[in-house]
């Protein structure tokens, strides 16, 4: 089947879509967007995260045919309009919190879900916000810095 749909504000096609097939192999392998990791395939680890029509899902867990005439971001769209990394990813950079780099992409799209809906998130609701994505390098403690300073740089609190 041939799915269309718009990936990080541009229109997006693929033919020869399977039945079954999911959103992050249609991303990774058809549309060319790899930057969402297919780790678990389970929807727990939260590496496959993207935004579907502005909610964050696990990739894995929607078929491919479910984005047709949808709008779906990836950790790529999320960049900023110069073309460079946009806060949430400069902040992970600055904090350290980038290890191997697998979990980032879920991290990242779920911690500017996050911040987009409370610019001053608490501790716990950082952790709540980030329960569902796994990182086995960092220990989490990285990530909740690069948090903070997302949304710090964010609300205009702290610049660089």
């Amino acid at each position: 089947m041939r799915i269309t749909f718009t990936a990080n504000g541009r229109p997006a096609e693929a033919d020869g879509v399977r039945e079954g097939e999911s959103l992050l192999y249609l991303l990774r392998e058809r549309v060319g967007l790899p930057g969402s990791k297919n780790a678990c395939e389970q929807g727990e680890c939260g590496s496959c995260t993207v935004y579907l029509d502005g909610v964050p899902v696990c990739a894995c867990l929607v078929a491919a045919g479910q984005v047709q005439d949808r709008e779906v971001r990836t950790v790529e769209g999320l960049g900023g309009e110069d073309g460079g990394l946009g806060p949430v990813q400069q902040a992970f950079l600055d904090a350290g919190a980038v290890q191997c780099g697998f979990c980032t992409p879920g991290l990242v799209v779920q911690t500017d879900a996050l911040l987009a809906r409370d610019p001053r998130p608490s501790d716990a609701d950082i952790r709540e916000a980030l329960a569902g994505n796994l990182c086995r390098c960092t220990g989490y403690g990285k990530i909740m810095d690069a948090v903070r300073l997302a949304a710090a740089r964010i609300r205009g609190d702290v610049t660089g």
